[in-house]
């Protein structure tokens, strides 16, 4: 698919594929919309430790920087897997400019996610160990139990078989009780989907451009 590099609102980066007609990150901020999303209502919100975080959609690696930025700045042990079946290139990674928002390391962490190598776990700093897992989250077998889960798959009008209830009972499974879901869609297809895969869901306030988004808790 072709892919187009465009700035966003709060002059963050994002990846239009026209094809799907679809953006990888919010128009109005993609930088702003990972912060409120992934990390406020989910890692400063899940008090794991060791937290195990899944991430459904890599994309340009932009919520595992910001979450390593944070690991470093707590001195928070995390284990952070990232499961993603169309990787972006070189040619495309190189050009980001998300290093900007992710503190005065930022470029130096940037480098280390996106010069990881994919399928095996990478330990990026004394509390931070990344695992790019390059797989079809529809027919794979997760790996482990995890605290804390950001799902940041395309909308559920272009991937709607990425936001079936048969998929969130596979993240369940694999969700310890307590375990935090994070993501930007607020549909009430997703909500109840979640409800009957035993979360119990709130709605948030969102980020720019967009009203409200869920954060779910698992059950015990």
């Amino acid at each position: 698919m072709l892919k187009k590099l465009i700035t966003t609102s709060d002059g963050s980066h994002t990846i239009f594929v026209p094809e799907l007609n679809e953006h990888f990150h919010s128009v109005n901020g993609a930088a702003g919309e990972s912060m409120i999303v992934y990390i406020q209502n989910g890692f400063n919100f899940c008090k794991s430790d060791p937290l195990n975080i899944l991430e459904i959609g890599f994309g340009t690696g932009l919520n595992a920087l910001l979450t390593l930025m944070c690991s470093l700045s707590e001195k928070r042990t995390v284990n952070y897997t990232s499961i993603e079946k169309f990787p972006l290139g070189k040619e495309i990674t190189d050009q980001l400019n998300h290093s900007h928002f992710a503190g005065e390391k930022g470029a130096y962490l940037s480098d280390l996610i996106h010069a990881a190598e994919w399928d095996l776990p990478v330990k990026l700093t004394e509390e931070f160990t990344l695992s790019k897992i390059k797989d079809d989250f529809v027919t794979m077998r997760l790996p482990g139990m995890f605290n804390l889960i950001y799902f940041d798959a395309f909308g559920p009008d272009k991937q709607p078989e990425m936001w079936s209830e048969s998929l969130f009972r596979k993240i369940s499974a694999s969700a310890l009780p307590g375990a935090v879901f994070v993501t930007y869609s607020a549909k009430g297809t997703v909500k109840r989907a979640l409800c009957s895969c035993g979360f119990e869901v709130s709605l948030l306030q969102g980020p720019p451009g967009k009203r409200e988004v869920i954060r779910a808790i698992k059950k015990d």
